[in-house]
């Protein structure tokens, strides 16, 4: 691992104290940048092309280190590596799949690939963002947990909160849903170890339906496969887990990563009293109050996160992803009150 010159966010993730808490932002380089915005206009390619071109998912990469992140995740879609297994897909409103994915005959059609041979610009993509940074940051890889990436999958594009063709495949093909998951898990495997020996610092897997789930079905089709990603790769890089608005701690301490970024609730400080003090953790800000909040109650609230995670352990972020409506000055604001707390003001 190269040493960077701001290295608090790999300081936060080893459990060690910082002297100010390092933040990152899901969907940082996305949608709530105006400069964003304007590059992907101006390019005049669709979104999934966009994720192909290694330059421009490189600028756009980069985009948030000016507002003064500690840490770039590279631009890319959680789908990404579902195209050559034979999932292409393509963003109108949403991602849709070219093909119908609900039969068991198609999802068998599905098939593991050499990640290298396919998805070329993964690492080129971060070889031009570790370029242009010049050591200055670590870059973050991520992909989608297989549960996710199943859901998306059958239910042929974007969910809300209900995925109905999915669960109706659940209750009734439970063996050929446990064999999609496999054939994720394999690929995500090989998947994120093609984005660590491209050089990323620390890797974060997204579970972004576990919302739609009772405990039982977590623990029966997405826990098991978390931990076998997460046992494949320990020791290589720090790892993180995520699941959107999942309050369930005992599942998610159970993933094996070694870092848990939270949902809105519970908090830092009730999740280390039930998890233990040195637990790390990341987040978690409400990503809604960033939409609704007065600059003065996000100040308040990222204070308040900061205080309970002590500068130790503790990587800021939201609870999940910033959202589409959200003001990018918020965004800089958030950055800057983070930025400015320090150890002596908690």
């Amino acid at each position: 691992m190269p040493n960077f010159k701001n290295d608090l966010l790999l300081r936060a993730a080893r459990g060690e104290t910082t002297p100010r808490t390092p933040i990152w932002m899901m969907r940082q380089a996305g949608r709530t940048d105006p400069e964003y915005n304007k590059l992907k206009e101006t390019s005049g390619l669709p979104l999934h092309e966009l994720f192909c071109h290694p330059e421009l998912a490189a600028q756009i990469s980069l985009l948030p280190k000016r507002i003064g992140v500690d840490a770039i995740i590279y631009f890319q879609d959680i789908l990404t590596p579902l195209a050559p297994m034979g999932a292409a897909f393509a963003f109108n409103s949403g991602p849709e799949f070219e093909k119908d994915f609900q039969s068991t005959d198609a999802l068998d059609a599905l098939h593991l690939y050499d990640v290298a041979d396919e998805l070329p610009f993964i690492p080129e993509t971060f070889r031009l963002v570790y370029e242009a940074l010049d050591g200055e940051l670590p870059v973050l890889g991520f992909a989608g947990a297989p549960l996710t990436l199943a859901v998306f999958l059958i239910q042929g594009g974007s969910f809300g909160k209900r995925a109905d063709r999915f669960s109706a495949f659940q209750q009734e093909q439970p063996e050929a849903l446990r064999g999609l998951l496999d054939k994720l898990t394999d690929m995500t495997i090989d998947y994120l170890r093609l984005q660590i020996e491209a050089g990323a610092a620390a890797w974060q897997l997204f579970e972004s339906a576990a919302y739609l789930f009772t405990t039982d079905d977590y623990r029966e089709f997405a826990l098991p496969y978390q931990q076998r990603i997460f046992d494949a790769l320990r020791g290589s890089v720090p790892t993180i887990m995520f699941a959107r608005d999942w309050s369930d701690l005992d599942t998610l301490n159970a993933s094996g990563a070694d870092i848990l970024s939270l949902a809105a609730t519970p908090s830092i400080a009730e999740t280390r009293h039930r998890l233990g003090a040195d637990r790390v953790l990341q987040g978690n800000l409400d990503n809604r109050l960033l939409v609704t909040g007065s600059k003065v109650e996000i100040a308040e609230a990222a204070r308040e996160c900061i205080r309970q995670g002590e500068h130790r352990g503790h990587i800021f972020n939201l609870s999940h992803g910033l959202l589409r409506e959200t003001p990018f000055e918020n965004v800089c604001h958030l950055v800057d009150v983070v930025k400015n707390t320090t150890f002596a003001e908690i």
